[in-house]
């Protein structure tokens, strides 16, 4: 009997390629702040980039078709008064992302579909909670404006961005820096990396530890965890000897890992890209020059490699595509804008077919914007998964979507429904300086509108004119 040597799967192939020249985005200060978040935030309408910026934090906002060299003047997102050290662009609205900052708040920005005329400097909410500098956030993946961010006080809070409000705060679960945080698919459990060298199972709801395992990689050097559609763990981190590793466990039995394998000596943290409807999750090492993808299966090994996707210049940073944005006609099952020191370059990762038509078996229905529940819902013990679409004929973004934040009213005694491990701040009313911006914006609107009034008298006033004269 012929026995079969080739594994078999249809993501063997996949390959890599980096766009010509004139599809990247020149002369951007990537910033130099040392942090381990991606610095890159990428959806179907736009590119975000932290940037070195004098006197606070600043990124810039790009929409995906604007490429080339970017004026040295285009406007930017500034709000924050220390380095900005993470951006999230919301998974339900394409025109809304969250900035997290050294100065320890969060604000969350709306983005116009227009270029602003200058930077963006008001964000429609500013959230305040942490004591320290907030490093990480995650929106919620099926409830609508939750967010979740952790910071240098060892805290995870995870707020209603449509209120201003703390729905939840795991205040006395990590005694030291958390290093990295992720949803499972329906949003119901977090998985969470600590410098104690211990990865943790969360049910944030219940504020409290389901499942953890000490020292899943034995090294000292900061770890990662993310959930797999099958759910899995799946980790990278250091061994003892420095050398790079990765992991998959599973978290009903955590004493031994379902894989475990040593990669290299670099000592880049490698950060994990994982898409849940190929099962392929891609490494991305600040400071190398290459993307390593492997596919995650039930057969043994468990975690395949794949291929490397090597270049001459090492990443700042990476910008991973939602499986919405691609191009389905060129078979294109994943997409990252790489960054360098000056500038940012898309990298496709294609499935070779032959066949134009639309490759069911590469894109099963994939999550879209819709959410699955409202923050109150989620709250009180509901769960769903994500509202999947097809990307058969493409996607195309909704139009611009305003988010409306809606602020509880202070004096309002009823107690809100579901779990609730601490209360929020008081409600600030608005600053004075977004009522003279408002003011600002009302006058502008109001000199055009009579600007155009005039022009449509003069062109009626030139008709009757010429009809006079006929």
């Amino acid at each position: 009997m012929s026995r079969r040597v080739v594994r078999q799967s249809k993501f063997r192939h996949v390959f890599g390629q980096a766009a010509k020249a004139d599809q990247a985005y020149e002369d951007i200060r990537v910033s130099k702040v040392t942090w381990d978040s991606s610095f890159c935030a990428v959806n179907p309408k736009f590119l975000a980039i932290i940037v070195e910026a004098g006197g606070g934090g600043a990124f810039i906002v790009l929409p995906l078709a604007k490429t080339g060299r970017v004026d040295k003047n285009y406007p930017l997102v500034t709000g924050h008064t220390a380095p900005v050290l993470d951006i999230d662009w919301c998974p339900h609205n394409d025109n809304v992302i969250a900035s997290a900052s050294d100065d320890t708040t969060i604000m969350v920005w709306q983005i116009p579909d227009y270029t602003p005329m200058r930077n963006i400097t008001e964000p429609i909410i500013t959230l305040e909670g942490h004591s320290k500098r907030v490093g990480i956030l995650s929106w919620h993946p099926t409830a609508r404006n939750v967010l979740l961010s952790a910071g240098g006080d060892n805290v995870i809070i995870i707020w209603n961005v449509g209120t201003g409000e703390v729905l939840l705060s795991l205040d006395d679960m990590h005694p030291d820096i958390i290093h990295s945080v992720c949803w499972n698919s329906n949003g119901s459990l977090l998985a969470t990396t600590c410098k104690d060298k211990t990865l943790r199972i969360v049910d944030p709801r219940k504020g409290q530890v389901v499942a953890e395992r000490f020292a899943a990689h034995e090294g000292m050097r900061p770890m990662r965890a993310i959930f797999t559609r099958q759910g899995h763990i799946f980790t990278t981190g250091f061994t003892r000897m420095s050398q790079r590793e990765l992991g998959l466990w599973d978290p009903n039995n955590f004493e031994e890992p379902v894989a475990l394998q040593e990669m290299d000596t670099s000592n880049g943290v490698l950060l994990p890209f994982y898409d849940p409807d190929s099962s392929i999750v891609y490494l991305c090492g600040k400071g190398d020059s290459s993307i390593r993808y492997f596919e995650i299966t039930d057969e043994p090994p468990f975690v395949h490699y794949l291929n490397t996707f090597g270049s001459k210049e090492p990443q700042r940073g990476m910008g991973f595509m939602p499986k919405r944005g691609l191009d389905v006609s060129k078979c294109e099952i994943a997409r990252f804008y790489k960054l360098h020191e000056r500038k940012c370059e898309p990298i496709i990762m294609t499935v070779p077919r032959k066949s134009d038509l639309f490759q069911d078996d590469l894109y099963p229905d994939t999550p879209g914007p819709e959410p699955a529940l409202e923050a109150d819902e989620w709250l009180s013990g509901q769960d769903a998964e994500p509202v999947l679409i097809s990307l058969r004929d493409g996607y195309v973004p909704p139009k611009h979507r305003e988010l409306r934040v809606t602020k509880r009213n202070i004096l309002d005694a009823r107690p809100p429904s579901g779990p609730r491990r601490s209360q929020s701040a008081s409600d600030a009313p608005l600053s004075q300086n977004t009522l003279e911006t408002l003011l600002e914006q009302v006058k502008a609107l109001r000199e055009q509108v009579q600007a155009q009034e005039q022009r449509i008298t003069a062109l009626e006033n030139m008709l009757c004119e010429l009809v006079d004269g006929d």
